[in-house]
């Protein structure tokens, strides 16, 4: 049995499609099961961080947990408190889902929200694996609505290049590392095979869809009061601009072959991404008559 917390999420939601296909007995953890969709097949059970005896009753009985924890600076414990429930209920083997740049100091505190997750991943005595992704080409859903609008897309990395991975390649070598020893005592820089800007994935966007998109930079003080506005609290902000500058210096421009190394085969570019979410950018029809 095989366990995964954040299984609605970006990465979990994937981990599990992928387990089902391969027919591996799934737990599904979400805050509300009656509105979690999975495939046929999947146990979903309760689980809330904040409830501990609920994670303790989703992990009993399981062999592997991927585990995602760490929403943002005042969370920092919960990776480790899911760790040590993983231990107590007896799972063997755990994935945990980290970020690439952990540990930088140039990230300031950014950089040490998933420190103390990935120690504790490691003085577990479980076969440990931690992930470090690159940013997630699916980030630029974010755009959909702008593009649909004949908009221009918000840019705050501005000539910034990062490894754009596909959640798909993030989510098999997470599936591979759930079902084998061999990538235990392992931490896995996740990239793509390229490196980008956002005006290049604009590029490969507007490829696509036949039309151009136009890139607008977005000052760091319109970021901060957006996010404000949006109810972030005043860390969170902090560490997330603190991110954005750090790929617009060029610190984040990081090319690995981890997802060779454990897939046996190339990631997915961004454009492999941009064809298979097309949909979610593209203008709806004008309504005829």
């Amino acid at each position: 049995m095989i366990l995964v917390t954040g299984a609605t999420g970006t990465i979990g939601s994937e981990i599990v499609r992928q387990l089902v296909a391969r027919a591996v007995p799934v737990r599904a953890v979400t805050r509300d099961p009656a509105r979690a969709r999975t495939p046929e097949g999947v146990e979903v059970v309760r689980g809330d961080y904040n409830d501990a005896a609920s994670m303790a009753a989703a992990m009993t009985g399981v062999d592997a947990a991927f585990l995602v924890g760490v929403l943002g600076p005042e969370d920092a414990d919960t990776d480790r408190a899911l760790i040590a429930t993983a231990r107590a209920a007896g799972v063997r083997r755990i994935v945990k889902l980290s970020a690439i740049g952990t540990g930088e100091p140039e990230l300031g505190r950014v950089g040490t929200w998933h420190l103390p997750g990935e120690q504790a991943a490691r003085e577990s005595g479980l076969e440990w694996t931690v992930l470090r992704p690159s940013t997630f080409a699916s980030n630029t859903l974010s755009w959909s609505e702008p593009i649909r609008a004949g908009q221009p897309v918000p840019n705050l990395t501005g000539a910034g290049a990062q490894g754009v991975i596909d959640p798909r390649d993030v989510a098999a070598v997470a599936v591979e590392a759930l079902l084998s020893a061999a990538y235990a005592g392992n931490t896995y820089t996740l990239t793509g095979p390229e490196l980008l800007t956002a005006a290049d994935q604009a590029a490969a966007l507007a490829a696509i869809l036949g039309h151009p998109i136009e890139v607008v930079d977005v000052p760091e003080e319109q970021a901060r009061q957006h996010m404000l506005a949006a109810g972030m609290s005043a860390e969170y902000i902090d560490g997330a601009l603190a991110g954005q500058a750090y790929v617009r210096a060029g610190r984040n421009a990081v090319r690995t072959d981890d997802v060779r190394t454990v897939l046996g085969r190339r990631p997915r570019t961004y454009a492999d991404w941009a064809a298979a979410n097309i949909t979610a950018f593209r203008r709806a029809p004008e309504p005829v008559g």
